[in-house]
């Protein structure tokens, strides 16, 4: 698996609250540049949803948890798809 996390920024390096969280999967058949691909491609993909969350007011943050509400209700499943 390769896997990306977008979180609020704090003193401690990759310690903020957790906003939004992806994985892809992997095989050994693929190249390390298949790697790279891929872990941006998820990256991207983390970063954009993290920061639409957070500018439609849709994140709480809570000591050092987050919750994110979805856009509409049962959107999770369509936002994590498309």
């Amino acid at each position: 698996l390769i896997g990306a996390t977008a979180h609020y920024v704090t003193a401690d390096l990759d310690e903020g609250p957790i906003i939004e969280q992806d994985t892809a999967r992997i095989t050994h058949a693929q190249s390390p540049d298949d790697y790279v691909s891929i872990g941006r491609d998820v990256e991207s993909q983390v970063l954009a949803r993290a920061i639409h969350a957070h500018i439609h007011h849709r994140t709480f943050i809570n000591g050092n948890r987050t919750v994110v509400f979805p856009a509409s209700p049962g959107s999770y499943a369509s936002e994590r798809m498309g």
